[in-house]
């Protein structure tokens, strides 16, 4: 009798999408906007390595950034490997609703065939929506994959709308991270894009895995430092 020989090469790998919704508006620039560059050149390699330790795992990026308009930085969801960062620049308001509807837009099953993950989405914002907000939210959580997605907010300094962040997170253990200085948002940018994909890779018996990641997030140091936002 013949020996039969699995290939793994030969099964689909599981697909795990990383969505970032990045404020570009006038208020981000200077430091700001410096920070949340170097944030994005430094976490690639940091989750080309977490998916790498995962073979069994397609991570793929997508970005999106938001001013006066919001658009895709990136547009096609491209695999971590071969994503090369392209800074952004600062400009204008804040079309945070018009970031949201682009992203429900790609949160479904066309735009993501196959195997699929919870798909990570990230929302970075200094300020207050000038847009559309009530009407981005509800284009968002309407599609198809919105209410299995991870949805992670960032903070970045001190006078933010925290209200509309936890209104897109909707959880009630998960609170927007905190970012008032260039140190935190670098490490926030790096533990959103990685900690969710070492999470689906190693499942716990949690039914939310919002939970685990939101103890997470509490108990993640940040470093000092004396730019304070």
């Amino acid at each position: 009798m013949a020996t039969l020989i699995f290939d793994p090469s030969g099964v689909a790998r599981r697909q795990l999408h990383v969505i970032l919704a990045l404020d570009c508006s006038g208020s981000m620039r200077g430091d700001r906007i410096a920070s949340l560059n170097y944030a994005l050149r430094t976490a690639l390699p940091e989750l080309r390595h977490v998916a790498a330790d995962n073979p069994e795992i397609d991570v793929r990026i997508r970005v999106v950034r938001f001013g006066t308009t919001a658009v895709w930085h990136v547009a096609d969801a491209v695999p971590v490997d071969e994503l090369k960062w392209t800074d952004v620049a600062a400009e204008g308001e804040t079309h945070m609703g018009d970031a949201l509807r682009l992203i429900a837009g790609v949160l479904t099953s066309e735009a993501m065939p196959g195997r699929q993950l919870p798909p990570v989405v990230v929302l970075a914002s200094d300020g207050y929506p000038t847009d559309d907000i009530d009407g981005g939210l509800k284009a968002f959580f309407e599609a198809e994959h919105a209410a299995s997605a991870i949805r992670l907010a960032i903070a970045i300094g001190s006078d933010v709308d925290e209200e509309i962040l936890q209104r897109f997170i909707d959880h009630p253990e998960m609170k927007p991270m905190k970012a008032t200085n260039a140190s935190d948002l670098v490490h926030h940018i790096k533990w959103a894009t990685t900690a969710p994909v070492k999470a689906v890779s190693s499942p716990t018996n949690a039914p939310d895995p919002l939970v685990p990641l939101a103890r997470e997030a509490d108990l993640a140091p940040t470093a000092n430092s004396e730019i304070i936002w």
